[in-house]
């Protein structure tokens, strides 16, 4: 296999690439846009020092694929990526857990038992929750939502507030009475056992094109604003927009590979394929970033706010940007909403009016006695309308393999045994490259 067509320049695209490269092949990536990194990567913006990501992300300490990806291309994960040990913090200062430096899993059940604002029913209960998966092989029965699997274990509504659903909200971006029990038992087994710092916080301090993906594109044949619109596979080639490659990687959106592949694979009769890739369902996800008119230093990097959805306040997460890139005098902030759907029947100036108003509120109860936030000089808002998958029960993902051994499927949506995440996507590029370097 010599010339390999690589179809999407998003985080499993370029993980492909990187490792179809490393093997020796002649990689072409195709890109309809004109920045590698797909749903998590840097955009221009003048009013904030040049650069924002479309979307802020963080990654995990048990990220394990990605973080040797990075040092593969020799991209320092400890200088790119700020280290947190689990640490979770409400902006209101009502909640705190951190965990102490003890072996996993007892450094959870330390920050379990000592954390602030929660009762000790919810303390003993969260630990009844994890023992009872740890008993379980951290399985659950594969019809299980999220709200099925607390309600199982008897989880009080405090505890579920106040960690569970940011928890799954954060990592599923599906709502709680929607959202895969086996999939966010896999999160917590990842984040909760083995070496203690599986759970640490990496949270980037560059962009996310910056963080890697620029580093595989410097290095390939890139094709920007290349919309690939004809794609016909064989046994021996593959067609990607009338140019003829040995083998391609099809690293787009469910819905796009079923555009592309729909006639390809009733030709095929491969119909249960189509229908899995037709299948999907989608959430979005809004970012809104602030620029403040004075420094306003938060007492975390990254922190829980508490919603009010009657009052318009859907953020979960804020993050001091200003902390992590140390690009701006100013501050920075980014406000993060999961599973954002009510956002769509809002206007972008009520959206940014009620976020604003929620870290306003939230941050003048913190214990420390912040100052007033400053006035808002720039705002930016984000709504990725298909950001991630929903992470439902049951969903049947399609493999990295396909009828032909020329073609292989990558992104976050195959069968990777993670939600729609980072470690996902890059997860399922290194598959795919391993499928069609398995069938040269």
């Amino acid at each position: 296999m010599k010339k390999v067509a690589i179809i999407g320049a998003g985080w499993a695209g370029l993980a492909a690439c990187a490792a179809l490269r490393d093997a020796g092949a002649q990689v072409t990536v195709f890109e309809a846009g004109r920045t590698p990194g797909g749903r998590a990567r840097r955009v221009v913006h003048p009013d904030f020092g040049g650069h924002l990501d479309n979307g802020q992300h963080i990654l995990l300490g048990a990220y394990q694929q990605t973080l040797a990806l990075m040092r593969r291309l020799g991209r320092n994960p400890a200088t790119l990526l700020m280290r947190r040990s689990l640490r979770l913090s409400s902006l209101d200062g009502a909640f705190n857990l951190a965990a102490p430096a003890l072996p996993a899993p007892f450094h959870a059940l330390a920050a379990l038992v000592t954390a602030r604002g929660l009762s000790w029913e919810s303390r003993l209960a969260a630990i009844r929750l994890m023992r009872g998966l740890q008993k379980q092989g951290w399985r659950t029965p594969r019809d299980w939502t999220v709200s099925r699997l607390l309600s199982h274990y008897q989880q009080p509504a405090q505890i579920v507030q106040r960690l569970w659903e940011p928890l799954c909200l954060a990592a599923l971006n599906t709502p709680l009475d929607e959202a895969s029990a086996d999939l966010f038992a896999r999160i917590l087994q990842d984040s909760l056992t083995g070496d203690r710092r599986n759970s640490d916080l990496l949270l980037p301090c560059v962009d996310l094109s910056a963080l890697w993906p620029d580093a595989v594109a410097l290095h390939a044949t890139m094709r920007y604003g290349a919309t690939v619109r004809h794609l016909k596979p064989g046994d021996y080639w593959v067609d990607v927009n009338r140019e003829r490659f040995d083998a391609a990687v099809l690293a787009v959106p469910p819905f796009v590979a079923a555009r592309l592949l729909e006639d390809a694979l009733l030709d095929a009769d491969s119909p249960g394929l189509l229908h899995a890739l037709q299948a999907f369902e989608y959430v979005p996800i809004a970012t809104l970033n602030l620029r403040l008119a004075a420094p306003w230093p938060l007492p975390a990097p990254m922190m829980l706010l508490r919603e009010d959805k009657s009052r318009g306040h859907w953020g979960q997460w804020v993050f001091d940007r200003s902390r992590l890139t140390g690009r701006s005098p100013e501050s920075e902030l980014a406000i993060v909403t999961s599973a954002a759907r009510a956002l769509s029947s809002e206007s972008r100036e009520t959206i940014i009016a009620n976020l604003t108003q929620q870290v306003t509120e939230q941050a003048a109860r913190h214990p420390s006695r912040l100052p007033p936030m400053p006035a808002v000089v720039a705002a930016e808002l984000f709504v990725e309308k298909r950001a991630t998958f929903a992470a439902e029960p049951g969903l049947n993902r399609p493999l990295n393999s396909t009828p032909w051994p020329t073609l292989a499927l990558a992104g976050d949506w195959t069968d990777t045994g993670y939600p729609g995440v980072l470690e996902g996507a890059v997860r399922s590029g290194l598959k795919a490259a391993q499928v069609l370097l398995a069938g040269k």
